[in-house]
């Protein structure tokens, strides 16, 4: 992959990085320079710092042990090989290793949070992590290891341990040594000076960087599934009235659900499918016998997943939003220990811990269980010939018996809404470390992991729904009446899954429109539509 146009450049500057810039510099590996007036701050607080030390403070990390061995104390002579010795001790990562997106925005979060000005490193390494994301030199950082509380300590050491020219980093998506690489960059490893080590490892940015892709893909994921929504809304012949904008506007403010409703309005606008409740209204009317008690075939209010969108999909936006709040905090901030502020005793303290984080993404993962949960039960309706406002049971094209239809790709969807049930929340499993000085941990990283586990089952869950969704829309033929946001999302599933008229192997089919989501296609095609979604 090679540079995009300068205009998407991100700065890292310590105050303004956000969910958009770290996805800029990891997906589309967008240039990057860290602004003059950071690097202005690390040269300030660096010399600060030196002189804090040779006036002889103690300091920890610089002249004491780390964690629990603070009481042992170093002599300054030790400098670059206790603080050499801390990334190599700490690079003990397990598992399987991060995508090479997913390390880019660590490495971006960590580099944003030292650009804060506080942490004391020098200039140049600031510089050199920019030099990565710019050259694509992309650490290897394995998965498992953080507890999120001293910081993502393993995940940020598989970073320091690359910049003294140690380690691993990725290339074609497999790990390689990282000292040949930077040879063939003529790029010479850096000697970790005071406190180096510890500023590059001791921060949440593990969970931070991966948080931020997550959620950002999370939103286009809601996006998403508004668009399926509507088509099924729509081909079911739902009402509109749930979505009038006085109903969430004026009289239940919440932003995610006022958020949806406008967004069901606009995929909707044009439909001469929906109906608006006058005309449920006149039709039930038209019905009653005037005998008392009258036996219709109108339903003035659908069931929940085709009526409390708005207050379900909004709930899950507006968690979406807290996290990005919490999020654009912590990118932006000094999450290392200790810190200098002129003029002020040196900052002995724990933002490196991660427990908002770790809260935040927990939020996160239950959010997109109930998307998960909602879709799933709307397929449900769409396969149901009770539920389905006359479709075929199963949406059989031919013979029911003779073919199961779209039953046996209900229950992939069905599973993996069980499956994100037993993701639990990962910040309540606190387990004490490091000679219980690490007493209380946050998890945050197994936080963020899980959102994103949850995130990628939705998508196959989701992809169910869109398929299921086309399919009732060739059956009943009511393609004609679909609004032109319909239209733009029927037709982007056609454009990779043919009808199912007969019985065929339909996991690829499942997987294609999976991808798809993933990529944020559906979104795409509403845009390329000249549908404007929040």
């Amino acid at each position: 992959m090679t540079l995009v146009e300068t205009e998407l450049s991100v700065d890292f500057d310590g105050e303004s990085l956000d969910i958009a810039g770290v996805r800029r510099v990891a997906e589309e590996w967008a240039p990057c320079a860290v602004s003059p007036s950071a690097l202005a701050r690390a040269a300030d607080s660096r010399r600060m710092f030196e002189d804090t030390i040779r006036d002889g403070v103690p300091v920890y990390g610089v002249t004491t042990g780390y964690g629990e061995m603070i009481y042992m104390l170093v002599d300054l002579s030790k400098e670059v090989e206790l603080q050499t010795n801390l990334v190599r001790s700490h690079s003990a990562g397990v598992g399987p290793v991060f995508a090479e997106d997913e390390a880019r925005a660590i490495l971006a979060a960590r580099l944003n949070a030292l650009a804060k000005g506080y942490s004391a490193v020098r200039p140049e390494l600031l510089e050199r992590l920019a030099l990565y994301l710019n050259l694509g030199i992309t650490p290897a950082i394995p998965e498992i290891g953080s507890l999120g509380a001293s910081g993502d300590l393993a995940t940020l050491a598989h970073i320091a341990v690359t910049v003294i020219g140690e380690g691993y980093v990725l290339r074609d998506g497999k790990r390689v040594e990282t000292g040949p690489v930077l040879r063939q960059h003529g790029i010479e490893p850096l000697e970790l000076r005071f406190k180096e080590g510890l500023s590059l490892i001791n921060g949440t940015s593990g969970m931070t960087g991966l948080g931020a892709l997550v959620v950002g893909r999370a939103l286009t994921q809601v996006r998403q599934a508004e668009m399926v929504t509507a088509l099924v809304v729509e081909t079911m012949r739902g009402s509109k009235s749930p979505f009038l904008a006085e109903g969430h506007d004026i009289a239940r403010p919440h932003q995610g659900q006022i958020d949806t409703a406008a967004n069901m309005r606009t995929l909707m606008n044009g439909s001469a499918l929906a109906l608006d409740h006058a005309e449920l209204r006149r039709q039930a009317q038209e019905q009653n016998s005037g005998d008392g008690v009258s036996r219709t075939q109108v339903y003035m209010q659908k069931a929940y997943t085709l009526r409390a969108i708005p207050q379900v999909v909004g709930a899950v936006r507006d968690t979406l939003y807290h996290a990005t709040e919490k999020l654009h905090i912590e990118l932006n901030s000094s999450n290392d220990n200790p810190l200098f502020f002129e003029g002020q005793e040196v900052f002995h303290g724990a933002n490196f811990h991660g427990q908002p984080v770790a809260f935040a993404m927990d939020y996160v993962t239950i959010a997109l269980t109930q998307l998960g949960v909602f879709s799933e039960r709307r397929t449900n309706r769409l396969l149901n010939r009770h539920l389905s406002d006359g479709l075929p049971e199963f949406l059989v094209a031919g013979d029911p018996g003779l073919h199961s239809g779209f039953a046996p790709a209900q229950y992939p969807a069905t599973a993996l809404v069980a499956e994100n049930r037993t993701i639990g929340p990962a910040s309540t499993q606190s387990v004490p470390s490091n000679g219980d000085n690490q007493d209380v941990v946050s998890m945050g990283l197994i936080a963020a992991r899980n959102a994103r586990r949850v995130l990628g089952n939705n998508n196959r869950i989701l992809a169910v729904e869109f398929l299921a969704a086309a399919q009732a829309v060739d059956l009943s033929g009511r393609y004609a009446g679909l609004s032109p946001a319909g239209k733009a999302t029927y037709e982007m599933v056609r454009s990779l899954v043919p009808t199912l008229d007969v019985d065929r192997y339909l996991s690829d089919d499942i997987e294609l429109i999976a991808a798809a989501l993933s990529r944020g296609d559906f979104l795409q095609a509403a845009v390329n539509a000249g549908i404007e979604l929040r």
